[in-house]
């Protein structure tokens, strides 16, 4: 599935999360989706952003690591079923998508916010402080990666 599609379902999805650990489980989804886009960018992607693109998903991967972390605390258990970013295959559209990731990166960031305000369980807390801070990495990554793109196109022209 391409990687705009898969953005925008998690936006959708995050939209309509309104209990704590379902903002959670789609902050693990957003990241787990950094992390194969920044794959997939790194394999398949242009040839000028392939060095930072393993940047992204090695962001990606300590931002599920987060989740994980917290599941051996028992604090929560280890999601069970495999991201929506497994259906990743292609990324037709480089720069919407990497300026979709942001947006959703952005909006995680902000319901993980809202979650950690609203939450007297210190563990729950603490998660979402990881969390806030391992999107605003990889949100850091995608700027990067928008940043190397846009001054490949303008060197280009």
């Amino acid at each position: 599935m391409d990687a705009v599609r898969l953005i925008t379902a998690g936006r959708r999805a995050l939209a309509h999360s309104g209990a704590a650990m379902d903002i959670v489980w789609e902050a693990w989804q957003t990241q787990a989706l950094a992390q194969g886009m920044g794959h997939w960018l790194a394999v398949s992607g242009p040839r000028e952003l392939r060095a930072e693109a393993r940047g992204l998903g090695e962001a990606g991967g300590r931002g599920c690591g987060v989740f994980h972390r917290a599941a051996l605390r028992g604090e929560r258990a280890a999601p069970d079923q495999p991201p929506r970013a497994a259906q990743l295959t292609v990324v037709t559209d480089v720069r919407g998508s990497l300026l979709g990731l942001q947006d959703l990166l952005g909006e995680v960031g902000m319901a993980l916010v809202g979650v950690a305000c609203g939450t007297d369980d210190e563990g729950l807390y603490w998660q979402c402080m990881e969390s806030i801070d391992a999107a605003d990495e990889s949100s850091d990554r995608v700027r990067a990666l928008l940043r190397r793109l846009t001054a490949h196109h303008h060197g280009a022209a």
